[in-house]
């Protein structure tokens, strides 16, 4: 099935059914999208060829959307302390440890850079502030991170909002905090340069890589992601395609882009009119321009929204409006729609 990843944080704290998030991808086959469930064992580039458990393919054209894999694995320490912010279960295991949760401290810890989704760790944190108000539990949350600020690639205007937005809160805000460890036994995070944080609770964002199936392909660039045309999306080899976090584009700044959902949903368009363009014989006019945009949910039926340009040189341009009842709802009705409209 199709896990709908924005709404992990709803189901977090109890607000959203597991099983309301998720489609199951055989309902493709209803566009006319020939499915097949199984493991990419093996992608031959060179003689264009995709082997899977169940069976192989050759290809004109491939679109690589594998996305970027989680490892908490390689965080020493995470699998045995933390729960897992990125994926399902640790949602659900989230959801079920919090309503035992009565006092202490709570930290939301961003393991390393880069990770997708660069808002949601802040959102888990103001959700969380929410839950544990309106059950009057003396809980305190700090948020702490490899990053100078929240949402960086942003600009230094969204990060601070942000930031505002935690300490009004009473969330402490911990910036430039690279993990070293972490000990179960002493609940304990000890970070470069010596210093250590405490905790009661601790939820992660563990380290994120590309897909094991890529791993030495010839179409990575040196940041060790997926190098594509930041316009075309196609990779240095021909009719070879990727999209979404599995790539890095480079911007003008010589930050990354985020690796964020709203940029594979454009991406993609891009990507199916190229192919289609190709096929026809036609030279392909459509390409990515940048834009993209972000809803901040903050626990209490309200919603930020940041959205700009992040091709705009020589930073992006990105303006963040105040929280507000209707954004939530429009965040609220995207997902409805985004899950009625590819499935």
């Amino acid at each position: 099935s199709l896990i709908f990843n924005p709404s992990l944080l709803w189901v977090m704290v109890g607000w959203r059914d597991h099983q309301k998030i998720q489609k199951p991808l055989s309902l493709l086959q209803k566009k006319g999208i020939r499915f097949l469930n199984s493991v990419v064992s093996k992608i031959d580039f060179e003689n264009r060829k995709v082997f899977t458990l169940e069976e192989d393919f050759t290809f004109d054209y491939l679109v690589t959307a594998l996305g970027a894999s989680t490892y908490p694995d390689r965080q020493k320490g995470f699998q045995e302390a933390a729960y897992n912010l990125y994926d399902l279960s640790g949602a659900l295991k989230i959801r079920e440890a919090i309503e035992k949760f009565e006092k202490g401290r709570m930290v939301v810890l961003i393991s390393s850079k880069p990770f997708k989704c660069p808002a949601a760790p802040y959102e888990a944190a103001l959700i969380l502030s929410e839950y544990f108000k309106r059950k009057r539990r003396d809980v305190e949350i700090e948020l702490v991170t490899p990053e100078p600020l929240p949402m960086g690639v942003a600009g230094q205007d969204v990060g601070n909002m942000v930031v505002s937005l935690l300490q009004s809160r009473g969330i402490r805000f911990v910036s430039q905090h690279q993990v070293e460890s972490i000990d179960q036994t002493k609940k304990e995070i000890s970070f470069q340069g010596g210093e250590r944080i405490s905790f009661d609770f601790l939820i992660g964002i563990p380290p994120h890589g590309i897909p094991q199936v890529l791993n030495g392909s010839p179409i990575l660039g040196e940041s060790g992601w997926v190098k594509v045309n930041k316009n075309t999306l196609e990779t240095d080899l021909e009719n070879v395609y990727a999209l979404g976090d599995v790539t890095a584009i480079k911007l003008a700044a010589g930050k990354p882009l985020p690796k964020a959902g709203v940029f594979a949903h454009f991406e993609a368009d891009v990507v199916a009119k190229s192919i289609e363009a190709k096929i026809n014989g036609i030279s392909p006019k459509k390409e990515f321009d940048g834009k993209g945009y972000c809803f901040i949910e903050l626990g209490n039926g309200k919603a930020a929204y940041a959205s700009g340009n992040f091709y705009a040189e020589p930073d992006p341009v990105v303006k963040m409006k105040r929280a507000s009842r209707f954004r939530h709802w429009g965040k609220a009705q995207f997902e409805k729609w985004w899950l009625r409209k590819w499935f």
